[in-house]
This record gives structure tokens, sequence and C-alpha cells, in this order.
């Protein structure tokens, strides 16, 4: 009966509340309107098929996009080792370009009509980067991990661009060749010569 009653005197309206107009209405639930693998019809110049292969393409390269700026931001916590404070920030900065990235294939695929993934619980249902452990490997183990994700996204991305290309949607294929592609390579780079066994200084 107390809980009631206590109930009661919270769901009253206090004077110094202010008018209820401005209140949010908290607590909404609705239908999805929009399903994920469907798509909405904007006219953009392109086939129905075309911009749907586009979407499924681009939502597998966000995916494991999402993933791999994620290995980047832990391995950039768990650097280890004298070389602790350049790759530290090395990594960052790629993590920085991959959120980039992210984002604009995200925007891509809202453009060609579909859904973007998103959820962390939807991106590790479609991802194939493999999950590392939960703790701290080694150095060259964590840089290993993110040179192989970097492979993966890759030979997906040069997948996308061909098919892209023969369907003719240019602003997909723009962005996967200008920016997608190129960004990932040259990252690879980067972190490759992390990975050379060469002294700094020869005695």
């Amino acid at each position: 009966m107390a809980i009631a009653k206590q109930g009661d005197a919270l769901s009253r309206k206090r004077p110094q509340d202010g008018p209820t107009e401005s209140q949010p209405r908290l607590h909404q639930h609705g239908t999805e309107i929009q399903r994920y693998g469907e798509l909405r019809l904007l006219p953009i110049g392109l086939s129905h098929d075309a911009r749907a292969e586009s979407s499924q393409l681009v939502n597998r390269i966000l995916a494991d996009s999402i993933i791999l700026y994620n290995l980047y931001k832990k391995h950039h916590w768990m650097m280890r080792g004298p070389t602790f404070y350049q790759l530290h920030l090395l990594l960052d900065k790629h993590a920085g370009e991959q959120l980039e990235l992210i984002d604009a294939m995200g925007e891509r695929v809202q453009t060609l009509g579909g859904v973007a993934v998103a959820d962390p619980r939807h991106v590790a249902e479609i991802t194939t980067v493999p999950r590392p452990p939960n703790g701290v490997e080694e150095v060259a183990a964590m840089l290993s991990r993110l040179l192989e994700a970097h492979e993966i996204v890759i030979e997906k991305v040069r997948n996308a661009i061909a098919k892209t290309a023969a369907n003719r949607d240019d602003g997909t294929n723009d962005l996967l060749m200008s920016e997608v592609l190129r960004t990932n390579e040259l990252q690879v780079w980067f972190v490759a010569e992390h990975l050379v066994d060469v002294p700094v200084v020869r005695t």
C-alpha cells in the first residue's frame, strides 16, 4: 500500500516541474519502417538490382571495417614495448581514418536506398574478420592481426569495385576505389614496416 502511495505521489505534477508541453515523451516504441535488406526508391538513375547489389557489397565491407576500426582502437590502448609511443599514435591515426571511411560507406548505403549495418551485434553476425582474444596479445601478433583484417577488407573492396563498375554504379565505385581501397593499402604499408626485423644500428 505504501509503495502505491509513493508511486501516486511521483506521478503527480509538481509546481516546479514546468509546462507538460515541454516534457520529452520517453520510452517510445514503434514499428520497423524499413527492414535490413529492403530498398527505398531514390531517383539516382540506378536500377533496383544495381542498388541492391551495391548496398549488400558495401554493407559487408562496412561490417569488416567497423571491426577493423575497433581492432585499431584496442591495439592502440594495449600497445607495449619500446615502440609504444610511435605505434600508439599510428594506430590511433589509422583508427580515425577508418572511422571516416565507415561514415562514408554508411552514408553511401543510405544514398542507395538501403539500410546501413550499424548495431555492433548485427556487425558481429556479418563480419568475416576473426575475433581476437579478449586479453592482450604480443605486439607482433597484434600488428599481424591488423594486416590480416586489412587483407579481408581489401579483397572484398576489389571484388566490389569490379561489380559496381559493371553495374555503372559510379558513385559507389569511386568511393571504394578512391577512398576505401587506397586508404587501406596505405595503412597496410605503414603497419607492415613495423614487422620488418631490421636493427636500427648495425655493429
